[in-house]
């Protein structure tokens, strides 16, 4: 059973419709977010949180923002997807649900404009519409370690029903993969959602706002830029972790004026005194206050070697 290590609730997220409490889930280590469309206009029921995703994100279309609403823990298996028995782990496989209502089908989109019945078309998202599900992603990159990459083929539907462009990925491809996918990728699923919702755009914005965007190859970084070593990896400061990362992040730490809580100095071993420093560095930074757990992440690594 894996342990739980970063923060469970997506700031400024609803629990007006909690049901984690009527339909426990796995605690797993998410590295994996996987992006569906409820094919609707307004917050599903989920068959009373039966058949429901970790979070919802509904569309505000006269303030132009995404309202969120939390079901379950970012690190509790939620109820999304489907999952045979016996069959490839999905719902259980380390993997945060995120249902975005509004259509990816274009003949739905089509009779619902018909019809006046105000909407959103993910494959023609607007701007604010992708800046919000951008938000969430970089989020979980940075309190999660959830890479901000995916799957190059997001066929519009309904091509992207079944398995028609090859998109589904095998039960070794699924089990390998870190990043974000629609549900058109998950094995033993045939929906086609999210369709050709624009995922470039959407993790462009999401590096965009963690500064992680690389200058194009043979080119140099901008002057006066430091060079940020690369983040390894949440997984190598967790408690018990003896490795050269700790012992570069303590060393790194002293050097910018926080390493107050080591007795004698830091050490290859993760301990208490690396997160209160972690923690210390975090709460001086506008940037990081709100999540200042003691826990690096790729932009508290940043901010640090910066």
């Amino acid at each position: 059973m894996s342990v739980k290590t970063g923060p469970q609730r997506y700031p400024g997220s609803s629990r007006a419709n909690w049901y984690q409490d009527d339909f426990p889930g796995d605690p797993m280590e998410v590295n994996v977010v996987v992006l569906h469309t409820t094919e609707g206009t307004s917050l599903p029921d989920y068959g009373g949180g039966g058949a429901a995703p970790n979070l919802t994100a509904v569309p505000d279309l006269d303030t132009k923002r995404l309202r969120w609403f939390q079901h379950f823990d970012i690190e509790c298996s939620s109820r999304a997807l489907q999952n045979l028995a016996g069959g490839v782990e999905t719902n259980t496989l380390n993997v945060c649900q995120v249902e975005l209502v509004g259509t990816c089908d274009p003949t739905t989109h089509g009779k619902w404009k018909d019809a006046g019945r105000r909407h959103l078309f993910w494959p023609e998202a607007p701007a604010w519409a992708l800046e919000g599900v951008a938000r969430f992603l970089s989020w979980m990159h940075e309190q999660h370690g959830v890479p901000l990459s995916g799957p190059k083929a997001w066929p519009a539907y309904p091509d992207s029903y079944g398995s028609r462009n090859g998109q589904r990925m095998s039960k070794a491809k699924w089990t390998a993969f870190n990043g974000v996918c629609g549900h058109m990728h998950v094995p033993e699923n045939d929906h086609g959602d999210p369709g050709g919702i624009d995922i470039t755009e959407i993790l462009r914005r999401a590096r965009a706002d963690l500064d992680l965007d690389e200058p194009p190859a043979g080119t140099q970084p901008k002057p006066g830029r430091p060079k940020v070593p690369v983040f390894p990896g949440r997984k190598f400061f967790r408690e018990g972790a003896v490795n050269d990362h700790v012992l570069v992040l303590g060393r790194q730490l002293v050097k910018e004026g926080f390493g107050d809580h080591y007795k004698v100095g830091p050490s290859r071993s993760w301990g208490e005194a690396d997160r209160l420093n972690v923690r210390d560095f975090q709460k001086s930074r506008e940037e990081l206050r709100g999540d200042a757990d003691g826990f690096p992440g790729p932009l508290t690594w940043k901010l640090l070697f910066s």
